[in-house]
């Protein structure tokens, strides 16, 4: 297989130029859906003998109608990149749903309708090419600490298993088109590190090597990931893998971000993104915070030129992104010295 060497050059490209726009959250628009049981199994998952209603990651199988809905809408927003539907297409986290032999065609599925709405948004406005990030979450189990408070040796998974399950994931994804892999809402950094080290395997088993984005989730008032990190510590723990981007997301919202955006971005040597909550949930875990609210607390990262990939996450829609994606024109991106290249080319920054 040939490698993806002029989409990728085109994201480069894309990010010197400006900020780019990360689309916002996926679970918000299929719950305005109101799909039922009957969505999620399909004909395919008929008879299937575990309750599947809520396993979002299915509809790429079963109502990729619906995910194509809310690609388009994001990019009918100004969204510049779209996450595919697969934050919880690992085996791992398909496991819940006994459904892990279904995993290749998930991600394969949900990459190809990412794919085909972004080329038809291309096709549209050439000026504007759209890119898709093949997503990869960080599975319900934790390498580095022990869910068992009486038993802080235990693990639920090791480190092998991880990357077992990831490569699996990013070879369907980059089989499937994506432009991108984002490895987000890091918050255990052996995980993280699992993920790296799958990305490796699976771009020598494809023979096309992408560019990675990683994001970390900060998880409270004390600036750390779950696993113990500050911004700075995480990103020492991810510089050793040539990165399009580091950045932060989910859990807090932008106001909150701010310090720890700033942390990052004063050390890293990669592009910086960020794509925050819709403000911090409310009593009955809702978001409230509208468009104009977000954007406005988002301005301090573009007046302080912090960000290379700007979005949203949990409680956003394509009405934040549309205020996002108004916001950062003619803004210029941060500046940086990465290091990523393309394979056989100089070093040279994404946004330089």
């Amino acid at each position: 297989m040939a490698t993806n060497f002029d989409m990728r050059q085109d994201i480069t490209q894309a990010a010197r130029d400006r900020i780019l726009v990360l689309d916002g959250a996926m679970g918000t628009m299929i719950q305005r859906y109101g799909l039922e049981e009957a969505d999620f199994r399909g004909d395919r998952f008929a008879s299937h003998g575990h309750p599947l209603k809520g396993n979002n990651d299915l509809l790429a199988l079963t109502r990729p109608d619906v995910l194509r809905e809310i690609h388009d809408a994001y990019f009918a927003a100004g969204a510049d990149i779209a996450e595919t539907n697969t934050f919880s297409s690992t085996t791992i986290a398909q496991a819940d749903y006994g459904l892990e032999a279904a995993v290749y065609d998930l991600n394969f599925a949900s990459a190809q309708v990412a794919r085909q709405s972004a080329d038809a948004w291309t096709a549209k406005e050439p000026d504007k090419p759209r890119f898709v990030a093949g997503s990869v979450g960080p599975t319900n189990r934790t390498a580095s600490m022990s869910p068992d408070v009486n038993d802080p040796g235990y693990r639920a998974v090791t480190f092998d298993q991880l990357v077992t399950a990831y490569r699996q994931q990013m070879i369907a994804l980059i089989e499937g088109g994506v432009d991108v892999l984002l490895i987000e809402t890091v918050f255990d950094t052996l995980n993280a590190k699992a993920a790296l080290f799958a990305a490796e395997e699976a771009f020598d088993a494809t023979e096309n090597r992408l560019p990675i984005m990683v994001s970390g989730t900060i998880t409270d008032a004390s600036g750390r990931t779950l696993s113990g990190q500050t911004a700075e510590a995480f990103w020492v723990s991810m510089s050793h893998a040539p990165l399009f981007s580091i950045g932060l997301n989910c859990a807090l919202g932008a106001t909150q971000l701010i310090p720890h955006l700033e942390a990052l971005s004063a050390v890293a040597s990669c592009g910086i993104s960020a794509h925050p909550n819709a403000g911090l949930p409310n009593e009955m875990g809702e978001y409230d915070q509208g468009p104009e609210d977000m954007a406005q607390q988002l301005k301090p990262f573009l007046d302080k030129g912090l960000v290379n990939v700007l979005g949203g996450c949990c409680g956003t829609t394509p009405d934040h992104i549309r205020a996002i994606a108004d916001s950062v024109k003619n803004r210029a991106p941060r500046r940086t010295d990465s290091a990523y290249a393309a394979p056989d080319s100089p070093a040279e920054s994404p946004a330089a």
